[in-house]
């Protein structure tokens, strides 16, 4: 699969930093194994809340630059937040992080860690070739967890698959129950975006944290691919393969 951000966002939002990689795996974890993912869980959650004993999510230089950017975008940034802000501001409120599936909830947790959103997407529920973060035409169709279809207004920033289908509406706000990860999802694409100064040294660190994380629990992860305004695009092929820049 072909990842990439276009030319109009990289020119937009030229302190973007951006990442993805690819894993696959799937299989069952036995009680030792969840047992064992639970902890590393509670890990990367435990140093979120340390982060939030010195500060709320709100004053995060990661958060911050997110905030800054959905500004830009037109969105309120209380009204609509990065996911990374979201998980930060659970954690705060409940004193933990929603448990949905268990790459999830590890990609999550790291997520809150570093306060960078960060996008687990199903695969083989993305149309190929191409993932694009690019700005809605106004035709796509999302599918929001609750059911029903949405159409992104023109203009919205997204993840668009080849068959004009939007896997994130409003950037990292918000993805689609189509590519969710369940149980059933046997390789997933992994992407990390961050805004603020430091992100591209926090982004790879992040996405190497996701992979050897993964790699602990059964999955074979690739190489993370480091995007950037000179190298937008990336090729993810299967996790024995590193990622490629884009031809």
């Amino acid at each position: 699969m072909r990842f990439r951000h276009t030319d109009a966002l990289w020119s937009g939002f030229p302190e973007l930093s951006a990442g993805a990689l690819c894993a696959e795996g799937g299989a069952a974890c036995d009680a030792e194994a969840a047992d064992t993912l639970a902890a590393r869980v509670a890990a990367h959650t435990a140093r979120a809340t340390a982060r939030l004993d010195g500060a709320p999510e709100s004053e995060f230089p990661e958060v911050r630059a997110w905030r800054r950017a959905f500004a830009r975008m037109g969105l309120r940034p209380t009204q609509y937040r990065c996911a990374s802000e979201a998980l930060l501001r659970r954690l705060r409120k409940e004193a933990s992080l929603p448990r949905i599936d268990p790459v999830v909830d590890l990609c999550n947790a790291i997520s809150a860690a570093y306060g960078i959103p960060v996008a687990v997407l199903d695969v083989e529920r993305v149309a190929g070739p191409s993932l694009v973060v690019r700005h809605a035409r106004g035709d796509e169709h999302y599918t929001p967890f609750g059911g029903g279809t949405e159409h992104p207004a023109p203009g919205e920033v997204i993840f668009a698959d080849s068959a004009a289908r939007a896997h994130a509406r409003r950037w990292t706000n918000r993805q689609s129950a189509h590519s969710a990860v369940s149980g059933r999802t046997g390789r997933v694409l992994v992407v990390a975006e961050a805004m603020h100064d430091g992100g591209a040294d926090a982004v790879p660190e992040l996405l190497a944290t996701v992979a050897h994380e993964l790699g602990a629990h059964g999955w074979t992860a690739s190489e993370p691919s480091v995007l950037t305004s000179a190298a937008p695009a990336c090729v993810l092929t299967t996790p024995s393969v590193s990622g490629a820049p884009a031809p």
